[in-house]
């Protein structure tokens, strides 16, 4: 499930923005109270243990052993028994059919082997009518977030080369990349109904110097979603099995 496509992503750090971030734009969009809530790729837990507070019970899985283990150990210091680590292999979750709620999957469709097998999947387990909210990144932003396979740019946050024509983009990024367009179609011919696909602002978690970020944040990049598809590293996606 977190298995790369060419190059396994990394985690979000605990306490960052993004991870704040993406807990508001899931939470004013579906009720996790009382939910059985799946997060597909939860990696090393950042994001997972952002909805400990909502009262609700969350099975967290990933193909990462180190990952999980660093989950369980934040679990265990923190006394927390409502999120259940579950490391997979293979493309078939080891969850009963129409058992969750809702499913939670940040920054993980571009790394997994089969999009479409990983969509089945998320509605396989998901109960008639449960709902997904996953994030993407964004094509139109003006970083490659994942880095590239060029030798003179081994770094990511490389400047322009998400907009580069897909067929190029593939050959040479480490992670595919979206349109909203494109994810939103996706979604629909996996059967589920896109209530809502937006723009997610940068979160400046990697700006340098702490005034720089304070000012990005206050100027361009206010508010959690943005009209302006330049401004966002990501897409949110709400939807709902049909």
């Amino acid at each position: 499930m977190r298995e790369a496509l060419v190059d396994r992503g990394k985690p979000a750090d605990y306490g960052q923005e993004i991870v704040k971030r993406r807990r508001r734009l899931t939470t004013a969009r579906v009720e996790l109270k009382g939910m059985t809530v799946l997060d597909f790729g939860s990696g090393n837990g950042a994001q997972t243990v952002e909805f400990v507070d909502t009262d609700c019970r969350i099975i967290a899985v990933d193909i990462d052993r180190q990952d999980l283990e660093e989950l369980s150990s934040y679990l265990k210091r923190h006394n927390v028994n409502t999120i259940l680590p579950v490391r997979v292999n293979g493309d078939r979750l080891p969850i009963c059919d129409a058992s969750v709620d809702i499913v939670v999957s940040y920054e993980v469709l571009e790394h997994v082997q089969s999009e479409s097998e990983t969509l089945r999947e998320i509605h396989r387990v998901l109960k008639p009518g449960g709902e997904v909210v996953l994030s993407v990144p964004n094509k139109a932003w003006v970083f490659e977030t994942h880095g590239t396979y060029l030798p003179l740019l081994p770094w990511n946050r490389v400047p322009f080369f998400s907009w580069l024509p897909r067929g190029i983009h593939r050959k040479f990024a480490k992670a595919r990349i979206y349109r909203k367009s494109q994810i939103v179609r996706l979604m629909t011919s996996h059967s589920f109904e896109v209530l809502e696909a937006a723009y997610i602002t940068a979160p400046m978690d990697v700006a340098k110097p702490l005034w720089l970020k304070k000012l990005l944040r206050a100027t361009l990049f206010t508010g959690d979603t943005t009209t302006v598809p330049f401004l966002a590293t990501a897409i949110l996606v709400h939807g709902r099995k049909q």
